[in-house]
């Protein structure tokens, strides 16, 4: 990487940890049986539909009509939303710290429902170390779409050349680096520092 001006991190699975799993391990004997609900309930697909900022109410009731049998641990995806998310990565949250220490601002991008996120931003003082954040939900455009990325370029006047994009999700990297970031994977605490340290941005 070179010649570093910005930063920008996705949040879950880098800043915070997510999975459903942490939720419905509460009320399901196994992750057979949890794996086996949300493929019925083809989960991904409509969760991503609420990153790209359709309704998360009227998503579970139209979910519930499709899924009568499944009624129950679909409503409970929206009223016990906040025990989806695990700890924060305190080690990632402190580099974000130490590129905000050496002048440099940082950016965040990230899938999120607006209803979860609006809930979800006053509990995590992490949030506020960010110069500028896109949520999914609020603009209604999800990664790996290329224009997300786009969006929040040139909201802050950044040259995409000169920004570097860390999120653990592959699909989100070829988003980023169609638009022209440079681009880091992120798969560990220890190697995100490595990788932060060696191309100079810490």
């Amino acid at each position: 990487m070179a010649n570093i001006k910005a930063v920008i991190f996705d949040f879950g699975g880098v800043l915070i940890d997510w999975n459903p799993y942490y939720l419905y391990r509460k009320v399901y004997t196994s992750d057979t049986d949890i794996a086996r609900l949300l493929q019925e309930i083809h989960f991904n697909e409509w969760n991503y539909s609420f990153d790209q900022g359709y309704p998360m109410t009227l998503g579970i009731n139209e979910m519930c009509r499709l899924f009568p049998e499944h009624a129950e641990s679909i409503r409970l995806y929206n009223d016990r939303w906040s025990e989806t998310l695990g700890t924060t990565f305190d080690a990632n949250i402190a580099l974000v710290k130490s590129i905000k220490a050496r002048g440099l601002p940082v950016y965040g991008i990230s899938n999120w429902s607006t209803e979860k996120f609006s809930q979800v931003r006053p509990l995590y003082e992490f949030f506020n170390l960010f110069d500028d954040m896109v949520i999914s939900g609020e603009v209604k455009i999800a990664k790996p779409d290329p224009r997300i990325y786009t969006l929040l370029l040139k909201r802050n006047h950044l040259n995409p050349a000169q920004c570097l994009y860390i999120d653990d999700s592959e699909d989100n990297c070829r988003g980023a680096r169609q638009v022209g970031l440079q681009v880091v994977r992120y798969q560990s605490s220890n190697q995100l520092s490595q990788e932060l340290h060696s191309g100079g941005v810490l």
